[in-house]
């Protein structure tokens, strides 16, 4: 046997040297070489100083009190998070028993057997300890244990990727409870007003100023005020209900702030405005290589990659040797009788399997799992230039809401003005129905614009959070 150990040992060296032993080297830049590039803008790192918003804790970033209570809710009920903790502790399982591969698998076997011939009774048996052992000279256990650690990060990523998912749809869906209430509170100081200007037109008729078509047309927008105040309500009670359902509770009211009584992401972020909550000046996006570490998808990404190469690796090292110590102890009898004195049992062998035709399955695997390495590297950089898209995007969605707010603050101050000074001429007989309800309406349509674009801009600021890989902690 000694014979063969400086063999086995100098094949070793020459196997470790074909690269079977390898380890996995993560890809740190993006498709071009250029991380710089990867945002699309020329000043990635700008905004204010401190850390960026891929950075802080989701407690750092939303700052409202029952905002946070609503998260932290989420986060311990979702039926999806859940799954992905379990899918976790299943891939934790995997990985301990890849570990222990390493180790001898010991068995206890005993067999009895009685036999009866010509009045004779022959009674045989073997109580063994049988133990058996893979001995990993060529890699086969080690790149399998490799490639099991691979897929737990995975799964870890994976519900890293869920929670972020959770905590930005809990946001939204926030946010938009305070853009319907906000809303509601709009349409019913309209549906106060309107109903004034209805009264006045009323009256005009009644004293033979104005024309019963003037009341008409007045009364048909009142109520189409209404009508706009019951389909706010009933989105309030939808939205409140798809929030319940990730919380895992059953339909009831939601509590939250009034829109803008909380900062969003930074302190400077609070205004009578709320126009300073997606303002870029106040977004640190930060260096796309940054962005590389902290996003779940291009993590996860990578290490399916890991996986690969390791299940390539391991599909090389199928090509070689396998050696097996297998070895039993313990007692039997041998001898014919009725009763049989027990004797110790030991045996030991050691195998060496080195495969030579395997019908094409060994050269199939290592194509595939070199195939699948090559499929999973394009798709980590279209994972990389997609985040790269997601951040520009949201960037873009921030600038255009920012600048659209002062443009409908504007807008809802001049229509205030001409719907003021309409209704004064038609109560003075100087102005026509038209010019009313016209004034009304555009005022309304510019009121509920300036708060959607609003929600348009937080959304855009958490999109951007998210794409930059907040939301891990």
């Amino acid at each position: 046997m000694r014979k063969y150990i400086i063999p086995i040992i100098a094949a070793t060296l020459t196997l470790t040297g074909c690269g079977i032993y390898d380890k996995y080297e993560a890809p740190l830049s993006s498709p071009g070489g250029d991380t710089n590039a990867l945002f699309g803008v020329e000043d990635p790192s700008g905004g204010v100083g401190g850390a960026s918003l891929a950075q802080m804790s989701w407690r750092e970033f939303f700052t409202d009190p029952l905002l946070q209570q609503l998260i932290e809710q989420v986060l311990e009920n979702n039926t999806d998070l859940n799954s992905a903790r379990i899918a976790v502790e299943k891939s934790e399982a995997s990985l301990k028993a890849a570990k222990m591969a390493y180790l001898p698998s010991l068995y206890f076997s005993p067999q009895g057997q009685i036999s009866r011939f010509n009045d004779m009774t022959t009674k045989t048996y073997s109580l063994p300890l049988q133990l058996s052992m893979d001995v990993d000279v060529f890699g086969s256990i080690t790149n399998k244990k490799r490639a099991a650690k691979a897929v737990l990060l995975q799964a870890q990523m994976g519900e890293e990727a869920v929670r972020t998912n959770l905590i930005s749809t809990i946001a939204q869906q926030y946010y938009m409870l305070q853009l319907l209430d906000h809303q509601l509170d709009i349409l019913t100081l309209t549906d106060s007003l309107w109903n004034t200007s209805l009264e006045t037109q009323k009256s005009l008729w009644e004293n033979g100023k104005a024309y019963s078509t003037a009341v008409n047309q007045m009364e048909s927008s009142y109520l189409n005020v209404k009508t706009q105040m019951v389909d706010t309500r009933r989105n309030i009670q939808a939205t409140e209900n798809a929030l319940c359902r990730l919380l895992g509770i059953t339909p009831q009211h939601v509590n939250r702030a009034k829109w803008g009584s909380a900062a969003l992401h930074h302190p400077d972020a609070q205004g009578d405005t709320g126009q300073r909550m997606f303002d870029t000046r106040f977004l640190k996006v930060g260096v796309p290589a940054s962005m590389l570490e902290l996003r779940p998808d291009i993590r996860m990404a990578n290490h399916q990659m890991e996986e690969a190469f390791y299940n390539m690796q391991a599909a090389r090292s199928a090509f070689f040797p396998s050696i097996t110590l297998n070895g039993t102890l313990g007692w039997n009898n041998g001898s014919a009788g009725t009763v049989n004195p027990a004797k110790l049992l030991l045996n030991a062998v050691g195998q060496l399997t080195q495969p030579i035709f395997a019908r094409g399955r060994l050269k199939a695997n290592l194509k595939i799992s070199q195939l699948t390495q090559e499929d999973l590297q394009k798709k980590y950089v279209q994972t990389v230039i997609d985040a790269g898209n997601q951040v520009n995007e949201a960037l873009a969605d921030c600038q255009a809401a920012r600048e659209k707010h002062a443009y409908y603050r504007r807008q809802v101050e001049v229509l205030y003005d001409a719907y003021a000074g309409t209704h004064e001429l038609m109560d003075n007989g100087k102005a026509g129905y038209i010019e009313v309800l016209t004034a009304q309406e555009n005022l309304l349509s510019a009121q509920l614009n300036e708060a959607a674009n609003m929600y348009k801009g937080a959304q855009a600021v958490i999109a951007l959070y998210i794409a930059l890989g907040g939301g891990a902690e």
